[in-house]
């Protein structure tokens, strides 16, 4: 997005890439559509991406956000074989996860750290 400022913060430690949010709440629509633009443009640099969403200091997440994390699991799962880690997961947000099963999808950990050491 040409001009404006990015709504996430990217660290690369090796070959794991670690996206966390400059935002504490992730709800306003133009906001995740661009979110999902600048991960997806990261995705699309690497040969099998080593994703890992940081969602320290993220209080609320709305149901559009996780719609835009199903289809970059997908992305990053089945168009580049690579492998995608989320962790620090407000308990509310974990929650919702939860009760749409999508802790089943997403392989959730505590920490960065924790979600760091299982990638293979």
């Amino acid at each position: 997005m040409a001009g404006s400022e990015s709504r996430i913060k990217v660290k690369r430690d090796g070959s794991i890439i670690e996206v966390s949010f400059r935002d504490r709440n992730i709800l306003d629509e133009a906001n995740i559509q661009q979110i999902e633009e600048e991960i997806r443009a990261i995705i699309d640099t690497e040969e099998q991406p080593r994703l890992l969403i940081n969602f320290t200091d993220v209080d609320h997440l709305s149901s559009a956000a996780l719609g835009k994390l199903i289809t970059i699991h997908n992305r990053i799962r089945n168009g580049k074989k690579g492998q995608l880690r989320l962790c620090n997961i407000d308990p509310q947000i974990l929650q919702v996860f939860v009760i749409t099963k999508l802790n089943k999808l997403f392989e959730i950990h505590e920490d960065a750290e924790k979600a760091r050491a299982s990638f293979k």
